[in-house]
C-alpha cells in the first residue's frame, strides 16, 4: 500500500509517496484578488530534461520551485535534512529513476562516490595496485582536495586497513576542530 506524507513547506498543497510519486492536492487557489479556481488532485509528471534525476515543480504563493523527487522522498520518509554535500541521498541500485524509499539511503558524499568499485584494480576504496616498478598495493586518501599517500603494502587487505584507520583519524580530527 502506498503511503503519502505532506511535503514540508507545502502542507495542504502537495504530498510525496514512499513509492516516489508526487501529487498536487485538491485546493482553492486565490488569483490575487481576481477570483480564483479549484485545482484537482492529481499525480504530477516528473521531468528529466537536463537533469540526471527526475524533478517536479511545486508552486506556492505564485512562486515555483523545482525539487528532485528522491530528495522529497528522503525528507518525508527518512527524515533527511539537506545539508549541502555532507550527507546526501543515494540510490542503492544506482537507478536515478527508482525513487522508492526502500531504494534510498542517506550516506556521506565520500561513501556515495566510492561505493561501486567497477573498473578499479582493488575491491577496496582508497586502494590500488601499483605495478609501475613497485608491484605493491598502495593506499591513498584525499584531504582538502590534496591526495595523501598512506603507504605501500604487501597485501590489498593491509592497504585497506590503513585506509580505514586513516579515515577514523580524520573523522576524530574533524570532530575535534568543530
Amino acid at each position: 500500500m502506498e503511503n503519502w506524507k505532506d511535503i514540508k513547506g507545502y502542507e495542504g498543497h502537495y504530498q510525496v509517496s514512499d513509492l516516489g510519486r508526487v501529487k498536487s492536492l485538491k485546493r482553492w487557489v486565490d488569483n490575487k484578488g481576481n477570483g480564483g479556481y479549484f485545482v484537482k488532485e492529481k499525480i504530477l509528471k516528473s521531468n528529466i530534461k537536463n537533469e540526471r534525476y527526475p524533478i517536479v515543480g511545486l508552486t506556492k504563493n505564485n512562486t515555483r520551485r523545482k525539487f528532485r523527487i528522491h530528495q522529497l522522498v528522503a525528507m518525508a520518509f527518512l527524515n533527511h535534512k539537506p545539508c549541502g554535500h555532507k550527507l546526501i541521498v543515494d540510490h542503492i541500485d544506482n537507478n536515478p529513476l527508482n525513487n522508492n524509499v526502500e531504494n534510498l539511503q542517506i550516506v556521506t558524499s565520500r561513501v556515495n562516490t566510492t561505493k561501486d568499485r567497477k573498473g578499479y584494480s582493488s575491491k577496496y576504496v582508497g586502494v590500488y595496485y601499483n605495478d609501475k616498478g613497485i608491484n605493491r598495493w598502495r593506499a591513498t586518501t584525499s584531504v582538502n582536495g590534496k591526495v595523501v599517500s598512506l603507504g605501500s603494502f604487501d597485501t590489498e587487505e593491509r592497504a585497506s586497513i590503513a585506509y580505514n584507520f586513516a579515515l577514523t583519524q580524520l573523522d576524530k580530527l574533524k570532530d575535534y576542530t568543530q
